[in-house]
């Protein structure tokens, strides 16, 4: 597989007030994508983790931030294993499905809903 890793930050948490500054980041909620170029298919991780408290010295305040700073302080902290795992696994299992919906041969076959116009 030839992966191409794409980060996006879908949600953050934040203290009103912490250790003397204001809106602080405390929690980022990510989601972390994979798309293989070989196979077209692409599958995501979505994680979570808290922010360490702030150093006044560089804090930014949130409406200054970008997606891109926050991404930065993500990324060197967070175990990455995992996520790969998961993405890995995912494309994968899109490639050679091994976990698929079986039919249960004695149900009802569901009723056909008539389209409306």
């Amino acid at each position: 597989m030839n992966i191409t890793y794409v980060w996006a930050i879908t949600n953050m948490k934040m203290a009103p007030s912490l250790d003397g500054l204001t809106d602080v980041v405390t929690n980022v909620q990510f989601n972390y994508t994979g798309t293989d170029s070989d196979s077209g298919f692409s599958s995501t991780f979505n994680g979570a983790y808290p922010v360490p408290p702030p150093d006044s010295a560089d804090f930014i305040p949130l409406a200054d931030l970008t997606e891109a700073e926050v991404i930065a302080w993500i990324q060197p902290i967070y175990p990455m294993d995992h996520p790969n795992e998961v993405v890995e696994e995912g494309i994968q299992n899109q490639i050679t499905p091994t976990n698929e919906d079986a039919p249960m041969p004695w149900a009802p076959e569901p009723t056909p809903v008539p389209p409306t116009e």
